[in-house]
């Protein structure tokens, strides 16, 4: 666990800070249980009594929350990012999934750039690390592992990025993708050549990065989007395509 020992005139401060900063940073995710108080004080080295109080100060501001027999959580500060009228409204019109293509494409792109130059060694080794259970996955013919990785490999794209305000964002974002708002992901898993091309794309990705080409990174994920949004389009043409070919056949049905 990604915790350390605390020395402050007042710890419970300094254990509030250093939550805060590992929520900040990304590194406790929302819905992440934390270890036990005694564990905790433990590898904080602070005393239970200051720890109870920084728990405590940060569940007042909503950064945690306590279920009762369960432990202390992550509170989901995710959940607020969109209201949920215009949550249903996005899953609704096809317009809303090619502007957030278009959004992922921008932002990533400059993600995958800023990652090729700040990201430390080890951020280069989660990312590749990520890369390589995607391609276990894909020998498995599983969608909905492949899916879950894709979103985790963009995302630890974007935590390499070390912007926080981008990985927050971001992170919403991915929230509702994988909740199937925008789109359903398996969709884009349904076909042997898409699957194949879809790995390659996060292998060029991935090559880029750990080989720190700044310019290739982000030209590597815009390629990757726009083969998306032209998947997406034939994909929904397909559908209305078929709409028409029903009438069609109902029609001769009556002739």
């Amino acid at each position: 666990m990604p915790f350390e020992p605390v020395s402050q005139e007042k710890l419970s401060h300094g254990v509030v800070r250093q939550i805060e900063g590992l929520i900040l940073r990304g590194i406790l995710r929302p819905g992440e249980r934390l270890p036990s108080e005694r564990e905790l004080s433990e590898r904080m080295s602070v005393s239970r009594p200051s720890l109870r109080e920084a728990l405590s100060e940060l569940q007042e501001r909503g950064l945690l929350a306590s279920k009762a027999g369960a432990g202390v959580y992550v509170a989901d500060v995710l959940g607020s990012a969109f209201a949920p009228a215009l949550v249903a409204l996005f899953s609704t019109h096809d317009e809303a999934v090619f502007d957030y293509i278009s959004f992922r494409r921008d932002m990533e792109g400059l993600a995958a750039e800023r990652a090729a130059r700040c990201a430390s060694d080890t951020d280069l080794q989660v990312i590749n690390a990520i890369f390589q259970k995607m391609e276990a996955a894909h020998q498995k013919r599983n969608p909905a592992d492949e899916a879950h990785l894709d979103a985790d490999f963009h995302l630890s794209i974007i935590e390499a990025s070390h912007n926080i305000i981008m990985l927050h964002m971001m992170r919403s974002m991915y929230e509702l993708l994988r909740e199937g708002v925008f789109y359903n992901r398996t969709i884009m898993f349904k076909q042997r050549m898409t699957r194949d091309a879809l790995l390659e794309h996060h292998r060029i990705i991935n090559t880029a990065l750990q080989n720190r080409d700044a310019a290739g990174a982000r030209k590597a994920v815009e390629t990757h989007l726009n083969f998306v949004e032209a998947s997406l389009s034939d994909h929904k043409k397909s559908e209305r395509n078929e709409v028409f070919a029903q009438k069609r056949l109902e029609h001769e049905g009556w002739r």
